[in-house]
């Protein structure tokens, strides 16, 4: 994640609701966290992802979620989400095919490990002391992922590599 004030992944100056670069992670992981982002439809499928992994995670509306009905049924939408996030992004991302490294894994499985790892690390943080390695190790996690993610989307952008069209 980047330091306040600092540029990092795409430029989101031509980012709106339907079209433009992909957000950053630091949009990402605030929309994860439910603050007021402006940037389109990917930062409310974060906060989406991220309401959902709560309610699995540490319990949001009062307890964790461990009816197998109701786990099923937050992992399809989850999964309904991923998928959308990687329509939209086949839809507005212009990508370059040819002689182009292709990545793993798509990003909307991304955002989801994103806002995933920001449920987790701010639980760590509202629930273990300053000294726990939990807590510390949650928050570099989400750092890691969000550095990955903001290279990536640099990469994509820069046409040095391509997603996954499934």
């Amino acid at each position: 994640m980047a330091l306040p004030g600092a540029q990092r992944g795409a430029d989101l100056s031509a980012q709106n609701g339907s079209s433009g670069p992909l957000p950053n992670s630091d949009l990402l992981v605030r929309a994860a966290r439910g603050h007021r982002v402006v940037g389109g439809q990917l930062l409310w499928y974060a906060r989406d992802l991220a309401v959902l992994h709560e309610r699995r995670l540490v319990g949001r509306g009062g307890s964790i979620v461990t009816d197998p009905d109701r786990l099923v049924e937050i992992d399809r939408r989850r999964m309904e989400l991923v998928l959308a996030i990687d329509d939209w992004v086949g839809r507005n991302v212009p990508q370059h095919r040819l002689g182009v490294t292709l990545h793993t894994e798509t990003v909307g499985a991304i955002i989801d490990r994103l806002a995933e790892s920001a449920v987790r690390a701010h639980h760590a943080l509202m629930t273990l002391g300053a000294d726990d390695e939990l807590l510390h190790s949650a928050w570099h996690h989400l750092a890691e992922l969000a550095d990955a993610y903001d290279a990536l989307v640099g990469d994509v952008v820069a046409g040095r590599r391509r997603l996954p069209e499934w």
